[in-house]
């Protein structure tokens, strides 16, 4: 039996991030991953949102992602375009770069800091106890860690294992999606009409294209099988009258608008984070981002349960903080869905949304939600920046210049101290948070919400959401350290 603190199961960019921000926090975690390597077939999903790279950036890391694909304004809601170019952050804007080459590079990554990846092997069930899960691979291995993490996708074995209801909605319309050579000069382009939304898009050299057709249905849709050559020639003929002699698919998927959201994200030592907690139709590019953004969250807050600093109940703040963002992006596709419909009482209301959304706030209110920008976890009333996005702020220290960002490099907690030098003494908390001294007279400002109050101090956690804003003064520092990373040591 091989030992592990957490075992993460599947190697996709929720697993991958998950394992790189324990590996920070000094876990002996590892992946399993059905795929004999990380070569993914096809493309699949295509961006990432600005607060996604925002949390790239604060690991020091953005920059290999960016290098790699196209800068642009890919926030949207149902095709209306979201421009997010004047909020204030240092990356106001979305990244075209596809899933394949995102997950090359976080693996990369993982690597170097060396989590171990078991490939090629599939979870075949697991058992847990007071101390830990035993779980079981193809193959014959067992594993034995602490914590074991769902990463698997939505039809994930760890939750249906783990008993995990999965409440929501069923099927309302399936399209499929390939990436095949053609033998006849598509029609290419993006259509939205009573048919549905289907088009054609060149690909590299020009031999493969991307193809998206929705698939005509009668009755409820109920797809249980993997989608076909034939499944995709027989709907591109449906809406074009011809299937452009579609042959040699390198992958073909299908995808529903089943939206439905795990009713725990926890289950004893078991865990779920990305789209084996929720699910829903991929308008808008999200689900990949909000895996990733879970993992960010978790990943500090188990590091400190299994290395005994925080006590278990730290783990519930998990499903408190992540449960709601999820619940939001469902209902917004679910809302988008509804406007991509083609008929005229459709287009009549997407005329008012596209007016409404050329005014500022309206824009800002949903641009903000779909670059994640405006995420806001409820820790209690206080000043703006509480339970929000810590800003990157461009600081003056005793050493010299020094962006926020660069400050959670390593993944640790940070007391940014704005005002007098040397006014906060955090010594029984030295050992987990460090302390630094800083002079900032910049504006302050959130996206959404405008400008805020300079504080005089903040407090930071490893995820880059603020945990306590404070004044000269100590009033709720203690508790803040305490409740987030762990009780004050013995002097």
């Amino acid at each position: 039996m091989t030992e592990h603190t957490v075992v993460i199961v599947g190697g996709g960019p929720t697993g991958l991030m998950l394992a790189g921000e324990l590996a920070l926090a000094g876990v002996n975690g590892a992946i399993v991953e059905r795929r004999a390597s990380q070569d993914l077939m096809g493309s699949r999903a295509g961006g990432l949102h600005a607060r996604t790279i925002e949390e790239l950036d604060q690991r020091g890391i953005a920059d290999r992602f960016l290098s790699q694909g196209q800068v642009a304004q890919v926030a949207g809601f149902a095709w209306i375009r979201l421009d997010i170019s004047d909020f204030p952050t240092r990356h106001p804007y979305g990244l075209a770069l596809w899933q394949a080459r995102i997950e090359e590079i976080l693996a990369d990554w993982v690597g170097e800091l060396g989590t171990p990846i078991y490939r090629g092997r599939e979870v075949t069930g697991f058992a847990q106890d007071d101390t830990g899960v035993s779980v079981e691979l193809s193959g014959g291995e067992t594993l034995r860690a602490a914590y074991l993490v769902g990463c698997d996708g939505g039809r994930s074995l760890i939750r249906k294992a783990a008993e995990i209801e999965f409440p929501g909605w069923d099927a309302t319309t399936s399209s499929l999606i390939a990436e095949v050579e053609v033998g006849e000069e598509p029609e290419w382009g993006m259509i939205r009409d009573e048919q549905g939304i289907r088009g054609f898009s060149r690909l590299g050299d020009g031999k493969l294209a991307r193809v998206m057709a929705p698939e005509q249905r009668d009755g409820p849709i109920r797809h249980t099988s993997e989608a076909t050559l034939r499944d995709l020639s027989e709907a591109l003929i449906a809406v074009y009258g011809t299937d452009y002699g579609v042959h040699s698919p390198i992958w073909i998927s299908r995808f529903t608008d089943m939206t439905r959201q795990a009713a725990s994200y926890r289950k004893g030592r078991v865990l779920l984070a990305g789209d084996a907690a929720h699910v829903h139709y991929p308008v808008g590019g999200q689900g990949l981002n909000i895996g990733m953004q879970d993992a960010v969250n978790l990943g500090w807050k188990l590091a400190q349960v299994v290395k005994g600093i925080a006590p278990g109940t730290l783990l519930d703040t998990y499903q408190a903080e992540r449960h709601p963002v999820a619940a939001h992006v469902l209902r917004d596709t679910m809302a988008q869905v509804a406007l991509l419909r083609a008929d005229n009482r459709t287009n009549a209301l997407r005329d008012i949304m596209s007016e409404l959304l050329s005014m500022d706030e309206p824009r800002k209110r949903l641009a903000g939600m779909m670059s994640g920008l405006d995420i806001h976890y409820d820790l209690g009333a206080g000043h703006p920046l509480l339970g929000r996005r810590m800003p990157d702020l461009d600081l003056l220290t005793a050493n010299g210049p020094l962006r926020v960002f660069t400050l959670l490099h390593g993944a640790r907690p940070v007391l940014l101290n704005l005002g007098e030098p040397g006014g906060f003494d955090i010594t029984p908390w030295a050992d987990r948070v460090q302390v630094i001294d800083a002079h900032y007279t910049g504006p302050w400002a959130l996206p959404v919400i405008g400008a805020v109050t300079a504080p005089t101090a903040v407090l930071i956690r490893p995820d880059g959401y603020v945990a306590w804003v404070g004044d000269d003064a100590y009033q709720g520092l203690p508790d803040a350290l305490t409740a987030w990373f762990g009780a004050p040591t013995a002097a």
